[in-house]
């Protein structure tokens, strides 16, 4: 039972810092680590709608059907793939997966580069999933929450203007993304193509800077680097 609440507070603790070998996870609590990282934990724990427990399995469905934008279906295997530079968040979606009951492995793509990809055959991911039919608010959060893991974007930066955008190729799931969002009071801009000249089937929106806070409270992420770039936002 302890390992079993251990693994889901290493993937679902908002700004907590934690490390991971294997199978055998360690909470923040053991760790050594500064005041500011105290604080970041305990921020999150207070404000966070997405840390105060546990998720359900139907959250966690439809965040991986969220995460699934950033992948694609191989008809031979008949299995679903996702690719990230990095391991860490592929190594989220496998526990996930697992806590499921579904099966997936990760493996790099060629010797001389960074990039890794997850394979599943888990049979209720599907990439033409209408996150408009999810039946509560909470999953769908969560299945935003998997797409902007999988396709949003904010600065490295701490000295770049802060920003929040969600990116993707196909224009038609992209407004619905957004609608859930302005249904939640999550304010976002127009969806737009950056340069028509350099890819003209590439559309993104930003969230609205009087919205990042509720944005960061409601969605937040479980991407490791976004986690920490979210939480260090919301002490600026």
């Amino acid at each position: 039972m302890l390992e079993y609440l251990s693994i889901w507070y290493y993937l679902f603790s908002g700004c907590t810092i934690v490390h991971m070998r294997g199978d055998n996870v360690s909470s923040a609590g053991n760790q050594q680590g500064t005041r500011r990282r105290s604080l970041l934990a305990n921020y999150a724990a207070d404000t966070s709608e997405t840390t105060r427990r546990p998720p359900s399995h139907a959250e966690c469905r439809a965040y991986l059907l969220g995460a699934l934008h950033d992948g694609t279906y191989n008809r031979f295997h008949r299995t679903f793939r996702i690719s990230q530079k990095g391991r860490a968040w592929l190594r989220r979606v496998q526990h996930i997966l697992r806590k499921l009951g579904y099966k997936s492995w990760i493996y790099r793509e060629g010797k001389m580069r960074s990039v890794y990809a997850l394979e599943t055959t888990a049979a209720f991911l599907d990439l033409r999933f209408n996150p408009l039919s999810l039946s509560s608010t909470k999953e769908r959060m969560a299945y935003v929450r998997g797409y902007f893991d999988a396709e949003g974007g904010i600065p490295h930066s701490k000295k770049a203007p802060f920003y929040i955008q969600l990116c993707q190729k196909n224009y038609a799931e992209l407004t619905k993304v957004r609608a859930i969002l302005e249904k939640m009071s999550i304010r976002c801009g127009v969806i737009h193509n950056p340069s028509s000249t350099v890819d003209p089937q590439y559309w993104r929106f930003f969230v609205r800077t009087q919205s990042h806070g509720a944005f960061i409270r409601k969605i937040s992420s479980w991407h490791p680097r976004k986690q920490q770039l979210l939480c260090r936002r919301m002490m600026i």
